[in-house]
């Protein structure tokens, strides 16, 4: 387990340029979902550790930060602003569209184009920046219409209220569909050591330089594979959560991880994982939960 004493370093696990772009970050980043209250919903319990683990993260070498406006909603987003701006010139902040919250805490998708320059404008507002670096359109299911709402994005990076266009939730049709009317540069969907679907995406996406960013890193476990991945983390002194981090950065050079927390202590175990180097044979045991599901 990494020494309480030494600081962890975001840059360990090396650094990727989206494609296309002049934008190089460090391949472990920061996820600001966590920061909103409960279930993504309303205010935090501890605003003033909210912005700490913001500074912190910058600190740590973290110059990727993934948010959205329906986190909260507003709440991440301005949090972010309170703590972190003026912006650095090497920070790489990155929504994604693409639905809202009702007032009960509800997600609602919505994609329609006059709501996505809404959502891109609040955005921009709440995290007082002129235009966003890279904006994800985020989809829902794999038969949504995903040439409409790309045809919306594609003109508002035309317009310059974005500089790129990612993509998340989508299948390898949707994503073909989007970039035939769009460059894309990321793409975030669901991925982890028990959910795999998207093998053959990352490996063609690996092939064309475009970032893959996977959320949920330990969603969906069963209680065996939970056990399993629990003992091989014990076995090199480490964390479950980190193993399942460092297995990522393993995995292909092009993904991203960005774990959320709202917490320091949390955040420094989570960037030690990009010093995590895992033995063939720790890979090897890893690669085999799949089978234990």
């Amino acid at each position: 387990m990494s020494d309480a004493t030494t600081r962890p370093n975001a840059a360990a696990a090396g650094r990727f340029t989206f494609p296309g772009t002049s934008i190089s970050v460090n391949r472990m980043g920061y996820g600001a979902m966590q920061l909103a209250g409960p279930h993504v919903f309303g205010e935090p319990r501890d605003p003033e550790e909210a912005r700490a683990v913001l500074q912190e993260a910058r600190r740590l070498g973290i110059d990727h930060i993934d948010t959205s406006d329906f986190y909260g909603p507003h709440v991440t987003n301005r949090l972010i602003r309170e703590a972190l701006h003026p912006y650095d010139a090497d920070l790489a902040i990155v929504t994604k569209v693409g639905a809202y919250r009702d007032e009960t805490g509800g997600w609602i998708l919505q994609r329609d184009a006059d709501f996505l320059r809404r959502s891109v404008e609040d955005n921009l507002r709440n995290l007082g920046l002129d235009r966003m670096a890279v904006v994800n359109l985020r989809m829902g299911a794999p038969e949504d219409d995903v040439a409409a709402p790309m045809e919306a994005m594609r003109r508002m990076q035309q317009e310059g209220l974005l500089k790129h266009i990612g993509i998340s939730t989508v299948d390898e049709r949707q994503l073909a569909i989007a970039r035939e009317i769009a460059p894309i540069v990321c793409v975030q969907n669901h991925y982890n050591l028990v959910h795999r679907t998207d093998d053959a995406m990352i490996d063609a996406l690996a092939a064309d330089g475009i970032a893959y960013v996977p959320y949920f890193p330990l969603g969906g476990f069963t209680l065996l594979q939970t056990d399993r991945l629990t003992a091989v983390a014990a076995s090199i002194g480490e964390t479950s959560q980190a193993v399942a981090l460092a297995w990522l950065l393993q995995r292909s050079p092009n993904i991203l991880v960005i774990p959320g927390t709202s917490r320091r202590a949390h955040l420094h175990a989570n960037v030690a994982a990009a010093s995590l180097q895992l033995s063939a044979e720790h890979v090897r045991q890893l690669d085999g939960l799949l089978d234990a599901g």
